[in-house]
C-alpha cells in the first residue's frame, strides 16, 4: 500500500509561495498554508490545502514548515508569533537574504527547540516543480535529509553544508553572475545603439551564440584571466575608451570598471 506523503506547511503566499504549495499538493502532500494578508489561499484551498488561522496553527499542522516571505525580518516576526509551536519542528526558510541573517535566524530557531534549514531558490515561480528549477540548501543536515523527498518535488535540491549562511551566499553569488551578464549584454546593445545599430539581429545572431560559447569555457576562466591578465587589461581599457567616446552611460559599463580593477591587480 502506498504511503501518503508527509504533511508540509507553507508560510507566505506570494507568487513563489503559491507555486511551492501548488507543487506540494500536486505531489500528494497534505498542505497547510498561511498568509498574513487574507484572500490569497482561495485557489489552493479549492485544490485541497488547509488554511491555518495563524502561524502557530500552521506550524503545528506539520513537522516541516517552509517559509517564503518578503525578508528575514518578516520571517522572524511570523515565527516569533508561533510561540511554543516551533519546538520539535523543522523550519525550511526559502526567503532571500544575506548569510549573516540566515545564521542569526538559524540560531534563534535552534534556541526554541526547532531545526533550521536555509535555502536559496534559483528559479522563477512557473519553474517550480519543473525540470531546470534548482534550490540550494544549508543548515541542519539531518533535518534536510528527512525533508529532502518533499523538497525534491519543488526543484532539484542541492545541499551545501551545515553553515546556514552557505545557501544564501551561493544564491547571491549566482545572482551576481546573472546580473553581471545582463549588465554586459545591456552595455553591448547600448554600445551599438550609440552608432545607430539595431539590437536585432545582433543579439540573436552574434551576442547570444558568443555568450553561450564563452560559458562553455567558464571553468577555465579564472586561470585564463591570471595567465592573460595584461592582455585582458588592454582589452577592457579599449572597451571603456570606446564606451566613453560613444557617449554610453557610465552606469552601463560599471561592470567593466570592476573587472579592470581585478585584472590590474593580477597583471
Amino acid at each position: 500500500m502506498e504511503r501518503t506523503p508527509p504533511p508540509v506547511t507553507v508560510l507566505g503566499l506570494g507568487a513563489m509561495g503559491r507555486a511551492l504549495a501548488g507543487a506540494l499538493l500536486d505531489a500528494g502532500h497534505p498542505t497547510t498554508v498561511w498568509n498574513r494578508t487574507p484572500g490569497k489561499a482561495g485557489a489552493l484551498a479549492a485544490r485541497g490545502a488547509a488554511q491555518a488561522r495563524d502561524p502557530a496553527a500552521a506550524i503545528a499542522a506539520s513537522d516541516r514548515t517552509i517559509a517564503c516571505l518578503l525578508d528575514y525580518a518578516s520571517v522572524d516576526a511570523v515565527l516569533g508569533a508561533a510561540g511554543d509551536a516551533l519546538a520539535g519542528r523543522t523550519v525550511v526558510n526559502l526567503t532571500n537574504g544575506a548569510p549573516a541573517q540566515a545564521r542569526a535566524t538559524g540560531a534563534w530557531i535552534s534556541e526554541r527547540g526547532a531545526r533550521y534549514v536555509d535555502g536559496g531558490i534559483m528559479a522563477i515561480p512557473p519553474m517550480i516543480g519543473q525540470r531546470g528549477a534548482l534550490i540550494l540548501y544549508s543548515g541542519d543536515e539531518s533535518a534536510y535529509a528527512a525533508a529532502e523527498p518533499a523538497l525534491a518535488v519543488l526543484a532539484r535540491p542541492v545541499f551545501l553544508g551545515a553553515d546556514p549562511g552557505l545557501a544564501p551566499l551561493h544564491d547571491l553569488a549566482l545572482l551576481s553572475g546573472m546580473y553581471g551578464m545582463f549588465a554586459g549584454a545591456t552595455h553591448a546593445v547600448e554600445l551599438l545603439a550609440s552608432a545607430g545599430v539595431a539590437a536585432e539581429p545582433f543579439t540573436s545572431d552574434l551576442l547570444k551564440p558568443w555568450l553561450e560559447a564563452m560559458m562553455a569555457g567558464l571553468p577555465l576562466a579564472a586561470d585564463a584571466a591570471e595567465s592573460n591578465a595584461a592582455m585582458q587589461v588592454a582589452g577592457l581599457e579599449n572597451m571603456l575608451a570606446a564606451s566613453r567616446e560613444q557617449g554610453v552611460d557610465d552606469g552601463l559599463h560599471g561592470h567593466l570598471e570592476s573587472s579592470l580593477h581585478v585584472l590590474r591587480a593580477a597583471a
